[in-house]
C-alpha cells in the first residue's frame, strides 16, 4: 500500500497560515512569507526536501488551498499556480461542489472530490501506483487526515516565527506519537523535521 506522507511548512507556534487569507493574500496576514522564504532564498541547500515534496504520485488537497473561493465555483479559478503547476501528478481537491476536472499542463490535473477524505484517499491510492500519496494541505485538511490516521509520514519544515494566529496543525486530530525518522536538519532559515505518525 502507498505511503502517505504530509510536508507542511508552519510557524514555529504551529500556525501554516495567518489569518485572513484571501485572493490578495493566499497565505494570510501577518509575516507568513517567512514560512517559505527558505524554498526561494535557500533553494539550493534545501533541494532534497523540495525534491520530497513534489515526488508524490498523487496529492490531495483542501478547497482552500487550491483557490480562494468559497461556496459554487467561479470556474475562471483554475488555481494560483498557471499554466503549469509543480504537482506534475493528480491533485484531488476536497470540495463541497462539484466540477469538472482541470488539466494543466506537465502532467497536473485537479480532480474535485466531494465524498471526503476517505473518497479522496481512495482514487489517491489508485491514481499514484506504487509511488507516494502526498496530502498538501493546508491545516484543516491535514487536520482531517491526521484524526482519520491516513497519514503514515508527517515532514515539518519549521520556521523561526510567531505568527501567533491563524490556520494552526494538530487541532482536533486526537492523540498520537511522533516517531523521529531521522535527525534534524536545516539552517538559520528553517528546521526540517521527519516523523513517522504511531497511533
Amino acid at each position: 500500500m502507498n505511503k502517505v506522507t504530509c510536508d507542511m511548512a508552519m510557524s514555529i507556534d504551529g500556525f501554516t497560515a495567518g489569518p485572513g487569507q484571501s485572493l490578495e493574500n493566499p497565505f494570510g496576514e501577518g509575516d507568513v512569507d517567512r514560512l517559505t522564504q527558505w524554498m526561494i532564498d535557500e533553494a539550493e541547500l534545501h533541494k532534497a526536501e523540495i525534491a520530497d515534496i513534489t515526488a508524490a504520485g498523487a496529492y490531495i488537497m483542501g478547497r482552500n488551498m487550491f483557490g480562494p473561493g468559497r461556496g459554487a465555483w467561479d470556474l475562471d479559478w483554475e488555481g494560483w499556480w498557471g499554466d503549469e503547476p509543480p504537482y506534475h501528478a493528480p491533485v484531488f481537491v476536497l470540495t463541497h461542489h462539484e466540477r469538472e476536472p482541470v488539466v494543466k499542463q506537465g502532467g497536473t490535473t485537479f480532480h474535485f472530490v466531494t465524498g471526503g477524505p476517505e473518497e479522496a484517499m481512495r482514487l489517491a491510492r489508485e491514481a499514484a501506483g506504487e509511488r507516494e500519496v502526498a496530502v498538501a494541505g493546508g491545516a484543516s485538511t491535514v487536520n482531517q487526515f491526521l484524526a482519520a490516521g491516513l497519514i503514515d509520514e508527517l515532514r515539518l519544515h519549521v520556521a523561526p516565527v510567531v505568527l501567533g494566529r491563524g490556520e494552526r496543525l494538530f487541532e482536533d486530530t486526537g492523540a498520537f506519537t511522533l516517531e523521529p525518522v531521522r535527525e534534524p536538519t536545516g539552517s538559520a532559515m528553517v528546521t526540517h523535521l521527519v516523523y513517522r505518525v504511531v497511533r
